[in-house]
C-alpha cells in the first residue's frame, strides 16, 4: 500500500487489509495445426479449446459477480450476474452444437446412394424418341423362332 492509504487508514481507524492475490489467468488458446490431419479436425479441436477456455472464464467471472452481489445486495448487479449466466449457458449450447455438426459432417459421404430414383429427360420429343429407338436397337430380343432358324 502506499504512504496515503497507510495515512487515511490510520485516520480513520480502519486495519490495513493484505492485498488480494489475483489468480492467474490461462493464455490463450495457442493454434496449433497437425499436418496428418484435416482442416476440419483441425478447426473443430482449436474451437473445442475456445469455447472450454471460454466457459471456464465465464464461470470464474460467474463466481466474482455473484460475490460482488452478496456483498452490495443491488438488484443490479444480481441482473447481472443472470445475463452472465445466460451467455455461459449459450457457449455450452455452441459446444454442443459444434460437436453434432463435425459429427454431421463426417457422415456425409456415407449418407450417399448411388440409386436414381427419379431422373429427367431434357431434350426435345425428337431427340427422346431417336434415344429409345437406339436402345432398342441395342436390347434386340430374341424369341425362341428366331433361335431355330
Amino acid at each position: 500500500m502506499s504512504k496515503l492509504e497507510d495515512r487515511v487508514n490510520e485516520i480513520l481507524g480502519v486495519e490495513s487489509k493484505p492485498p488480494v492475490e489475483q489468480k492467474e489467468f490461462k493464455p490463450l488458446v495457442a493454434r496449433v495445426e497437425e499436418k496428418d490431419k484435416g482442416d476440419v479436425d483441425n478447426d473443430y479441436k482449436y474451437s473445442r479449446e475456445n469455447y472450454y477456455n471460454l466457459i471456464e472464464r465465464g464461470q470464474e467471472a460467474i463466481q466474482g459477480i455473484l460475490d460482488i452481489a452478496k456483498e452490495g445486495q443491488h438488484p443490479r448487479a444480481y441482473e447481472v450476474a443472470g445475463q452472465l449466466i445466460g451467455q455461459v449457458a449459450t457457449t455450452v449450447d455452441k459446444l454442443q452444437d459444434l460437436q453434432k455438426k463435425l459429427k454431421d459432417l463426417k457422415e456425409v459421404p456415407n449418407k450417399t446412394s448411388a440409386n436414381i430414383k427419379n431422373a429427367l429427360f431434357v431434350g426435345s420429343t425428337a431427340e427422346l424418341q431417336k434415344m429409345l429407338k437406339q436402345n432398342d436397337d441395342k436390347t434386340k430380343t430374341i424369341t425362341p423362332e428366331e433361335t431355330d432358324k
